[in-house]
């Protein structure tokens, strides 16, 4: 199993699913775009949370924001109605616009009669790295994102992460999971992060406060003499039945992953959180009650856990699988990996 484990690192206590990726929940797809020519380096991550047309098979879905310094896309009709209708998409600030009205578009192609359609877009600022008003991001990279996503997905600097920074370090995409046992069933939960935040003295692995020691071997300015930039988006993902309210309170408990990597989630750094649950499915206009499976709130404390836990690695993951890359001042930002072989 590759990532932050690779190193002999092991976060929190619960098991992984097989990939140790967000598509462990079964239907949970991911796709990457990515743009690298000259100063331009960005690029878009899709996560489809069902098979076939999200439209039409609404999964519930919840929105948590920590702190809101972000341009996220339709997190208020998700918070309302409780519920996705389009695929997931992350990218960069400038382009949150183009991948929603690419989100639009091929949600109109795909469903005749839609009238409406909620795209839902986060973002995090990749301009140390990517030449940001060139606003790169087309309709054809996110339908490339779509196309290629699957089970199986590369880490780092790829799609949505590929000009982040974080802790100083090169940032990018990270995913987790965990298996935890409820009401006498087995629930995945999954996470999927583009981490762009942070600053180096801060970085703690599994408690090491690791970022001091590399700041001092690098050379660089202290914690106190920068002004934390960026952002994360948190996206989790599971096949628990809940409530949107109940995905909620699940997606509280992933700022304290965030916390654990030693982030203070500073001015300028807008927290996210994006979730859903394949446990339950909301299909469209339907003139009968429904049946949904919910899982009691005196049960929840180990999803709780498992968002903390899965949210920490993919944090992590993100970190160790994202190669040296050079900034447009002519900043060398590191992968974490490089720190700890």
């Amino acid at each position: 199993m590759a990532g932050i484990r690779a190193y002999g690192r092991t976060v929190g206590t619960l098991p992984t699913g097989k990939r140790n990726l967000i598509t462990d929940v079964a239907g949970v797809r991911v796709g990457h775009s990515t743009i690298n020519r000259k100063a331009t380096h960005t690029g878009v991550t899709v996560i489809l949370p069902v098979e076939g047309k999200v439209y039409k098979h609404r999964p519930v879905a919840a929105s948590y924001v920590l702190n809101g310094f972000g341009k996220t896309v339709g997190t208020v009709q998700l918070d309302e109605l409780g519920c996705l209708e389009t695929p997931i998409a992350l990218t960069n600030t400038l382009c949150a616009g183009r991948v929603a009205d690419a989100l639009v578009t091929y949600t109109l192609e795909h469903n005749k009669s839609a009238t409406s359609v909620n795209p839902v877009v986060g973002e995090t600022n990749d301009g140390r790295i990517n030449q940001i008003r060139t606003r790169a991001v087309t309709e054809d990279h996110v339908r490339a994102a779509m196309s290629a996503a699957g089970e199986d997905f590369a880490q780092g600097c790829v799609g949505a992460g590929t000009g982040t920074v974080c802790f100083g370090l090169k940032g990018g995409i990270g995913s987790a999971s965990r298996v935890v046992e409820l009401c006498g069933s087995s629930y995945t939960l999954g996470v999927l992060v583009q981490s762009n935040f942070g600053l180096m003295e801060d970085l703690l692995v599994c408690g090491e406060p690791v970022g001091t020691r590399i700041a001092a071997q690098l050379g660089a300015k202290g914690a106190a003499d920068e002004d934390e930039q960026g952002s994360i988006m948190v996206v989790v993902a599971t096949d628990a039945p809940l409530t949107s309210r109940q995905l909620r309170r699940v997606l509280k408990r992933a700022s304290m992953g965030l916390a654990r990597t030693g982030s203070h989630m500073g001015n300028g750094s807008g927290d996210v959180f994006l979730g859903f649950s394949t446990g339950n499915i909301l299909p469209r206009r339907e003139k009968k009650p429904l049946d949904l499976h919910v899982l009691p709130d005196g049960a929840l404390d180990p999803l709780f856990r498992a968002s903390v836990e899965a949210t920490e690695e993919a944090i992590l993951n993100s970190l160790v699988a994202a190669q040296a890359t050079k900034g447009l001042e002519g900043s060398i930002y590191h992968g974490l990996a490089e720190f700890l072989a």
